[in-house]
């Protein structure tokens, strides 16, 4: 029997969240001790006041005018200056560690945040991430430790004054103890009764959240197409979904505390009754009876209020549950057993017999078999949706193949350090995200030790030494955030620069530009072919006159390969790529 109450304690929600978040206590454990430590005086303490006024009672009943009626008042000033002291630093120190401890959750979340596949983040919305990565930290850490120091300073200060009962009045204190049991008899069911609620609370949270996000982030598009009433209406069904949840939260614990109250009220009238009894008997002295009195009232008093207070317990406990859950989970694509460092690409890359499909079920690519030779330039052409970024995708491993192997002289990539394959491979794509801060930060990103002759070759490659040289503080120019200071074609040269000052011997050019009028794409279509000189190249275009000197040219159709082979070649075979090309040229 005690081993499976044993086993059930290590499987509780509480047992495994105190083990996970121990070693982040750990690392200040001296001060979360002392944390604890002080809050047993400040509790303690409390006893001062009932044993005042019993003696102080005894003495003004009994007519003996004595120096405890004299200097009572200064010991209760001297008493509480000391128990505020004791508060103080147990406050202070208890966020001091709080804070610790959250920053260290969110700092290793955030961690695993940015190692995550993309599948990840194909499904969960910004706002699920924000509240799942950050806000839950905060409710569980700030919460759990508050409450944490609430509760230590409660049970020594309900341990001391039930100790004070029973030296008072035994008989009465046997009352207080069993009014105590009952009160608090109620709260072993709040978990059940809030769980499901918290779940869809969280939910919620995440949808309000995201509205927010939208927002900032689609402004010119709700502007432009005046979203303002659209968007306005969905936050309201959230927050009347939030409403709602609330209510029910209400519903299902709120009656906790009323019913404690209750309970508390009838134990006190019964003390009441019971002490007149004892008085009248000469069991207890009217001191002894006013201090009892109030040491009961001390103790019932945070009764009261503990429904709602081991309420937002239970939601900090079920928010530290989601956080180590998420410290727990792994990335899907990880490095093999035994990986190796890709150091260079010495002869092909090559798919075999690929398929994918998406976690939804999605089939995108199927049977593609395709060979790239070192130093070619390979372009993908076809209609939207077919699979052409897919496919480039798989290659720095976003996704892994659902079937089929990608090879890099003759080794599948899944055999390769993560790290080292996405060493060997520069990306541009159609958005380029740039990060807040300057132009030169953001070309760094590419190689953070580069020198100053390789960073202004990677400008002049890019074809922004002009662009730079116009600009006040140069390279120090702020982009803004996501780069919105900066326009299309200015935001992929640097995405170029960035790109180049990798030196990587692949290159992925995602459709890099499709979104630019011609004055642009002629300046970056410079800087492009500067980028793929000596590389091995994958494009993907929809502009078809900007590939026709590609080695090879692959059009995908439908997840498959329908046409391989160069300009001349297609032209001559009169199938789809050719449709394609003279369809563009009309």
């Amino acid at each position: 029997m005690i081993k499976n109450i044993i086993s059930k304690i290590k499987r509780s929600y509480a047992f495994r969240n105190y083990k996970d978040i121990y070693p982040y206590v750990r690392r200040y454990r001296f001060r979360a001790w002392a944390a604890i430590l002080t809050t047993v005086p400040a509790g303690v303490m409390d006893t001062a006041i009932p044993w005042a006024l019993k003696n102080y009672m005894d003495s003004v009943t009994g007519g003996v005018t004595s120096d405890i009626v004299t200097f009572m008042p200064f010991l209760i000033i001297a008493f509480t200056v000391v128990q505020s002291a004791f508060t103080y630093t147990a406050a202070y120190l208890n966020s001091w560690v709080g804070a610790k401890i959250s920053n260290g959750l969110k700092y290793d979340l955030f961690k695993k945040l940015l190692r995550y596949e993309a599948a990840f983040f194909d499904r969960n919305t910004s706002g699920s991430i924000q509240m799942r990565f950050n806000n839950d930290v905060d409710v569980a850490c700030n919460g759990l430790l508050n409450h944490l120091k609430m509760f230590s300073t409660r049970i020594f200060n309900s341990l001391s004054m039930i100790i004070a009962l029973f030296v008072i009045s035994w008989q009465l204190a046997i009352v207080a103890v069993v009014v105590l049991a009952l009160a608090l008899f109620p709260l072993t069911t709040i978990r059940k009764r809030i769980e499901g609620i918290v779940a869809q609370t969280v939910f919620s949270g995440f949808r309000i959240a995201n509205h927010y996000i939208e927002a900032f982030a689609g402004n010119r598009v709700i502007t432009s197409y005046n979203l303002y009433d659209r968007l306005a209406a969905k936050m309201a069904k959230s927050l009347d979904f939030a409403f709602k949840l609330g209510i029910k939260m209400v519903q299902r614990s709120g009656m906790l505390s009323p019913i404690a109250h209750l309970i508390v009220g009838s134990g006190i009238a019964i003390i009441m009754w019971m002490g007149g009894y004892l008085i009248s008997n000469g069991l207890l002295t009217a001191g002894g009876f006013v201090a009892f009195v109030t040491s009961v009232i001390m103790l019932y008093q945070p009764i009261k209020s503990l429904g709602n207070d081991l309420n937002a317990v239970q939601v900090s406990l079920m928010a530290m549950e989601r956080v180590f859950d998420l410290l727990r989970q792994n990335p899907i694509i990880v490095a093999a057993e035994n990986a190796v460092p890709l150091t260079c690409v010495k002869r092909s890359i090559e798919y075999k017999d690929v398929y994918f499909r998406y976690e939804n079920g999605l089939s995108v690519l199927r049977g593609i078999n395709l060979k790239a030779d070192a130093g070619q330039t390979v372009a993908l052409v076809g209609n939207s949706g077919g699979g052409k970024t897919t496919l480039v995708n798989l290659l720095p491993r976003f996704y892994d193949a659902s079937a089929g192997q990608i090879l890099i002289d003759g080794t599948d990539i899944r055999d390769f350090e993560p790290n080292s394959l996405r060493d060997k491979i520069a990306i541009v794509f159609q958005n380029n995200f740039l990060f807040s801060g300057t132009i030169l930060e953001n070309i760094l990103s590419g190689k953070e030790n580069a020198t100053s002759e390789e960073i202004d070759r990677a400008v002049k490659a890019a074809c922004l030494d002009e662009f730079i040289a116009r600009l006040p503080a140069g390279l120090n120019t702020e982009t803004g955030e996501r780069g919105v200071l900066l326009s299309g074609g200015q935001k992929q040269r640097v995405a170029i620069a960035r790109a180049f000052i990798k030196d990587a011997p692949i290159v992925i050019m995602d459709e890099a530009t499709s979104s630019l009028d011609n004055k642009s794409e002629a300046v970056v279509q410079k800087a492009i072919n500067n980028l793929m000189k000596d590389r091995t190249v994958f494009v993907i275009a929809h502009r078809l006159s900007t590939v026709r000197n590609a080695d090879k040219i692959v059009v995908i159709n439908q997840g498959q390969i329908a046409e391989i082979g160069t300009h001349e070649q297609l032209i001559a075979q009169k199938g789809v790529y050719c449709s394609l090309y003279n369809t563009q040229l009309k």
